[in-house]
């Protein structure tokens, strides 16, 4: 179908995601996904980022095309949002679905970027670079969050609290967040003064303090208050 029709037709059927979307209200099946993609025999991606509240490095976003032989698998793994995983069962799930993924790929937006653009359009953005370095296209792409992607020449469909609905998205958002976790632990043999290996970036009382005493580094998100302090000792901005 030219996508031009295509993506005529999933907004003249909105309404037919909601009747979707409300199927798998009491947790993630394979029906979502599976109903979009036998209903116009297309490949989906799923889009989430995350990062987006920390205070320290960038915002993360993955997007993952899933084969729809892969969906029946995937919920009997029972993945669901990163953020109601332990860190061991993320890192086994993220394993796994890199493994069945048709394409998978990572998308960033560093802190200066942040500052530069503000925190929304940064994650668009990310999540945007993490779309357009697939090597297989998606004819469809689900992405997380109330905004859908600027100038993404790909028909989209943004679903609020995708990653509790679509087995795409909360399989990014998977993806996402170990990629991130990983590359803010590496970050922190540098910059140990804000307890990064526990804290992930974002704003525990360890990492407040930290910043209190040393003042932020060239990661931290100098737009977001809490970043916005003078250090009591040496500074950090290197």
């Amino acid at each position: 179908m030219p996508t031009y029709f295509f993506r005529l037709t999933i907004m003249a059927e909105s309404s037919s995601i909601q009747k979707l979307k409300s199927k798998v209200q009491n947790g993630i099946t394979q029906d979502f996904d599976s109903g979009l993609s036998d209903r116009y025999s297309i490949l989906i991606a799923g889009v989430d980022e995350v990062g987006r509240g920390a205070l320290f490095g960038p915002v993360v976003a993955a997007a993952v095309v899933l084969p729809p032989s892969a969906l029946k698998e995937l919920v009997a793994a029972q993945i669901r949002d990163s953020k109601k995983l332990s860190c061991a069962r993320r890192l086994k799930l993220a394993a796994h679905i890199c493994q069945v993924a048709l394409d998978w790929q990572i998308g960033f937006a560093t802190s200066a970027e942040i500052d530069r653009i503000n925190i929304l359009q940064a994650s668009l953005l990310a999540m945007k670079r993490a779309v357009l370095k697939l090597k297989i296209q998606p004819e469809l792409c689900l992405v997380d969050g109330r905004q859908p992607i600027k100038d993404l020449f790909i028909p989209q469909q943004a679903i609020v609290k995708g990653d509790e609905q679509s087995l795409a998205i909360a399989s990014a958002s998977i993806v996402a967040k170990v990629w991130r976790d990983a590359l803010i632990t590496r970050l922190a043999v540098k910059y140990p003064q804000y307890d990064l290996v526990t804290n992930k970036g974002y704003g525990t009382q360890r990492h407040i303090k930290g910043l209190k005493q040393h003042g932020p580094c060239r990661l931290h998100r100098l737009s977001f208050r809490p970043c916005q302090v003078r250090e009591q000792g040496v500074g950090s901005r290197e």
